[in-house]
């Protein structure tokens, strides 16, 4: 049977999620998770689903991919199909031809986990190694230290303060409380909590976003930032013990999250929370002619 391409459209959504939230395995590679496609919907339902792709056989999704960017598709596998040729193949085909309405012409990069057949077939077509990333993880299945400041789960009214600090930790943000309010009706925020930590004169100082993918899977981290003007006391660590006891409560099996390497700063705080820092990782870059 033939591997087939698919575009879920909004109302397909909701099933790539639940597709999306089996796959994760504590065993397995880091990959795109419910909660990566979760963060995207800050952007709305109708842009999230042209940016889906699927690859199925026989009406099992056996591969999704983002787009999140015009130029950089982001892949996750069903554990059995990682090395699966067939499979492996028509992806890279599809990646490859512009016309396919995957990437298109020029400069593209993918993102894929590790150990994917993937990945070797793009290399031999020239594809070479792009930025690297390190993964961290902290098992869950042992109590998490109390972060020891004030902690608050953060609902629609408390939105604009989440997105003010949001904008304040990274240069260039455009977030805003709209955006807040698309991701948080976005189908993977039915498992998701916003969390913001306090300082003692009641400001919002720093911002997490956790998903979980299910009882007894790998939950992520995807954003988490501290305002620029409360950097270096300690706030970045509370936040994430914060975010690793809401994964627990939620019953995920460990918390992830996944930084470029060159953020020295955001590698030390997590391992500072206790995060184990993994092998490196690398997206495949396809260089413009």
């Amino acid at each position: 049977m033939t591997i087939e391409m698919g575009r879920p459209g909004i109302d397909g959504l909701g099933d790539v999620v639940r597709v999306l939230a089996e796959w994760p395995d504590d065993g397995g590679p880091v990959q795109l998770h419910p909660g990566d496609v979760g963060w995207f919907w800050r952007f709305g339902a109708e842009r999230t689903a042209e940016a889906t792709r699927t690859w199925s056989r026989a009406g099992e999704v056996l591969a999704v991919g983002l787009l999140d960017g015009a130029e950089l598709l982001r892949l996750a596998f069903a554990p059995q199909a990682l090395r699966d040729e067939e499979l492996a193949r028509q992806v890279v085909e599809d990646v490859s031809a512009p016309e396919r309405g995957v990437l298109p012409e020029g400069k593209a990069y993918v993102e894929a986990p590790t150990g994917a057949l993937v990945q070797d077939l793009l290399v031999k077509d020239g594809w070479e190694s792009g930025e690297p990333w390190t993964p961290l993880r902290r098992d869950l299945g042992a109590p998490v230290p109390d972060p020891g400041v004030r902690v608050e789960v953060i609902g629609p009214e408390q939105a604009h303060e989440w997105a003010a600090v949001m904008r304040a930790s990274f240069d260039g943000s455009t977030f805003t409380d709209e955006r807040w309010h698309a991701m948080a009706a976005g189908a993977p925020y039915a498992d998701a909590r916003c969390l913001a930590v306090r300082d003692e004169q009641g400001d919002a100082v720093a911002v997490v976003a956790v998903w979980s993918a299910g009882e007894g899977r790998p939950g992520l981290i995807e954003p988490m930032g501290v305002h620029r003007a409360h950097r270096r006391q300690g706030f970045g660590r509370a936040i994430t013990l914060a975010a690793a006891r809401a994964l627990q409560e939620l019953g995920s099996s460990s918390v992830a999250v996944c930084t470029p390497s060159s953020n020295v700063g955001a590698v030390a705080t997590y391992r500072s929370a206790g995060l184990e820092q993994l092998p490196e990782r690398r997206d495949l870059c396809r260089n413009a002619p």
